[in-house]
């Protein structure tokens, strides 16, 4: 009988550490999951990432945003990345030149705030190597009150302030353009400066401003025209605006609100499970229920 009970324990004791052995390379794939979303895109890497969220331990992806609705909009897409295996951290900025150098530098993983034409220009004009991975909504510009209640209103001489970025001062003048407020050259796209204004009837004085600083100095000119997020930070709604973007315009088809990513970087497994989270259901809804038109999703 004791021999019996001997040869028992040892067979017990051998399961034991053969499960054990299991465990501990399972273990070891788990860890590797963080390096793995660093590369390229693979099905192991997806893989690793979905073990990583299975054990508890999730790998860190730092996201660069303006706050509104950026950053809102991310955080509505945390819990999502949380299940896929990631640790969603965003990181705040009040402007548009920050954001990309951090991106540029390595100290974020992506941003999410700008649209393509502005990350063209900010490339050409900073040297950066920066791409979109993906795009996710589109904010429509608007004209917005400030001294001056309408558009039919505005005197001589009246005073309009619009970004002072090349991109979106483009956008600005096409805006304006459209509701017969100034005449710009033919075929004019969103490569326009103020020079190419070929008829300004009421002599619209143009106040150039950082975008983001628009909303501040709105009680200070006649009107002015807003990026969409900066009016959304500042309590601005589209109901109110005074005029706002056709859905069929030049800039509704090419402002979409991107995701960027350093280049080579679109398919790394961690930009990927974010551009799913943003693109879903849940956080299409939070996009449509929250903003009232102010965000329109691209998907």
């Amino acid at each position: 009988m004791r021999k019996e009970a001997l040869r028992r324990l040892s067979v017990f004791t051998a399961a034991v550490l053969a499960v054990s052995a299991l465990t501990a390379c399972g273990g070891q794939q788990s860890g590797s999951s963080g390096t793995e979303a660093g590369g390229t895109a693979t099905a192991a890497g997806t893989a690793a990432a979905e073990t990583t969220a299975a054990s508890g331990e999730l790998t860190k992806i730092i996201v660069g945003a303006s706050p509104a609705p950026h950053a809102e909009i991310l955080n509505a897409a945390k819990e999502i990345l949380a299940q896929k295996g990631y640790e969603l951290q965003v990181m705040e900025y009040v402007d548009y030149i920050q954001p990309n150098l951090a991106l540029e530098s390595g100290d974020l993983d992506a941003n999410y705030f700008q649209h393509l034409p502005y990350l063209e220009s900010f490339n050409e004009e900073n040297g950066t190597d920066l791409v979109s991975a993906a795009a996710i909504h589109y904010e429509p510009f608007g004209i917005y009150a400030g001294k001056t209640a309408s558009l039919d209103a505005l005197a001589d001489g009246a005073v309009v302030a619009v970004p002072n970025d090349t991109s979106n001062e483009a956008r600005a003048l096409l805006l304006l353009e459209a509701q017969g407020l100034i005449k710009l050259k033919e075929g004019a796209d969103l490569t326009v400066t103020k020079n190419d204004i070929v008829e300004n009837p009421k002599n619209l004085e143009l106040y150039e401003v950082e975008a983001a600083q628009i909303p501040r100095v709105i009680e200070d000119v006649d009107i002015a025209v807003i990026n969409g997020n900066y009016a959304i930070e500042a309590g601005f709604k589209v109901a109110d605006a005074l005029a706002v973007e056709d859905s069929e315009s030049i800039a509704a088809t090419t402002y979409g609100n991107v995701i960027a990513v350093r280049n080579g970087e679109e398919n790394n497994p961690a930009v990927q499970a974010l551009i799913e989270a943003l693109k879903s259901d849940e956080v299409k809804k939070f996009m449509e229920d929250t903003y009232e038109g102010a965000v329109v999703p691209l998907f």
